[in-house]
């Protein structure tokens, strides 16, 4: 008798493990590394790809898999319309929409934004260029909801390497940044005509340049944190000439030929 209800009990597991799979439900656990794995369960297509179901990560997030409608909706709130690999990881062209509202439309690849693409955040300012394991690597156009344009190099998600910056005020300024921070030699241009062409250091006018004022007066020299600072000579439009040093924006005193 219980060898009876085994045998039966063995032939309907059987044919309910034989009917499931027929229907196309599978149980999928790819290993990514060591400690990070990826598990699908649900319906798959007739190549294998997960059509219909869930996906868990080994980070504890989640995902509903809807292929019928193009997304997969996870459980942070974030939604993805795109491909997936053999890993069940984005990759290829997609959009990913966060659950803050940021929206990104561009390649990906092992599950995260790689290539070029465009990303709008919630604030209102967007970002077009290129992107490496999710941050800003290499050229792109970053423009700000006020209008401000930066358009240049970015390396680990910062202004990094050459670059030019329009401000909404009418400002401009062209040269190298380090860190999202002003570094080295720049010209800055200021909307009521004022030019400063020389060196920057820390996102201020630090080292020898040139101030040239809208009402034609001069500056030639050293500056240290945006104020003419050091040995320098000053010019007035009408001629007059200063050559000495300056100490925060001030005249100290001359040189010992003047």
């Amino acid at each position: 008798m219980i060898l009876t209800i085994v045998v039966c009990a063995a032939l309907c597991a059987g044919v309910l493990f034989a009917a499931v799979y027929l229907a196309g439900v599978r149980y999928i656990k790819v290993q990514i590394a060591d400690d990070t794995y990826v598990k699908f369960l649900g319906t798959v297509t007739d190549d294998g790809y997960p059509y219909k179901g869930r996906i868990i990560y080994s980070d504890g997030i989640s995902a509903e898999v809807k292929l019928e409608e193009n997304r997969i909706e996870y459980s942070n709130g974030d939604v993805y319309e795109g491909g997936l690999n053999e890993n069940l990881l984005k990759n290829g062209s997609g959009k990913l929409t966060y659950a803050n509202g940021d929206v990104y439309e561009g390649n990906f690849s092992n599950d995260l934004i790689n290539g070029d693409g465009t990303y709008s955040y919630n604030n209102g300012d967007v970002f077009i260029g290129t992107f490496k394991n999710g941050v800003k690597e290499g050229y792109g156009i970053y423009t700000f909801s006020d209008g401000s344009v930066y358009e240049g190099n970015f390396s680990a998600d910062k202004k990094n390497g050459a670059g030019e910056y329009t401000f909404a005020s009418g400002d401009h300024f062209i040269g190298t940044y380090v860190n999202d921070l002003k570094e080295g030699s720049g010209i800055y241009t200021w909307a009521n005509g004022d030019i400063y062409e020389g060196q920057f250091h820390a996102d201020q006018r630090n080292g020898t340049g040139t101030y040239t004022w809208a009402s034609g007066e001069k500056y030639v020299g050293e500056f240290k944190n945006n104020l003419l600072s050091g040995k320098g000579v000053y010019t007035w439009p009408s001629g007059r000439e200063y050559s000495g040093y300056f100490e925060n924006g001030i005249i100290v005193r001359a040189t010992e030929n003047e």
